[in-house]
């Protein structure tokens, strides 16, 4: 609908009319080659700036793809979206996480959204984990939500924890382990189960 109206005009001028149209009318129709070049020189800057900054974000939703056929030895870190469909041996930390079907990662996984569709073995901590039907994982996962489709193999403990991707200071893990021993983790068991 909308390209059939500016063809309709006058073919090639068309696209000179739309250019004038989004821009100042009086100073489009002041003269044809000034009004051309100047209707677009200030779109142009003030476009640009907001360019860059579109980009940034658009880069955010490109997901970094690890290919079936690469093999990773050693962490991988990154804020954006990681999608893996090959082999990683080391930990991953990243803001959203998909595991494909022939995906293997040995290691710690951390990331606020982790889909996992291939294999892992190791700790997973997110907040929004999701082991799909084809998923084996055997490790340990501690994450805000969790849902298990059926047909997935885990192995291992899932615990819900309010900030699953803070690492716990080895301090606070003594702590917690003499208040096991004194009788205080029987009533935190309880109180998660």
């Amino acid at each position: 609908m909308f390209t059939k109206k500016p063809e309709r005009e006058t073919g090639g001028d068309s696209l000179h009319k739309l250019i004038e149209r989004p821009g100042s009318s009086s100073s489009a129709s002041s003269g044809s080659d000034s009004g051309e070049s100047a209707g677009p020189a200030p779109e142009r800057p003030a476009s640009h700036p907001k360019t860059p900054a579109s980009l940034s974000q658009s880069d955010k939703l490109v997901p970094t793809i690890i290919g079936e056929d690469l093999v990773i030895t050693g962490n991988v870190n990154s804020k954006g979206e990681i999608q893996v469909d090959g082999e990683i041996e080391g930990d991953i930390h990243c803001g959203s996480l998909l595991l494909g079907d022939k995906s293997t990662v040995t290691g710690v996984v951390m990331a606020e959204d982790v889909v996992v569709r291939g294999k892992v073995i190791g700790t997973i901590r997110g907040l929004r984990v999701t082991l799909q039907a084809q998923s084996h994982v055997e490790g340990d996962i501690l994450h805000q939500s969790l849902a298990i489709e059926q047909g997935a193999y885990f192995e291992g403990k899932s615990r819900r924890d309010d900030d699953p991707l803070s690492v716990p200071k080895s301090g606070a893990a003594s702590r917690s382990n003499a208040s096991e021993k004194s009788g205080g983790g029987e009533t935190k068991a309880r109180a998660a189960e």
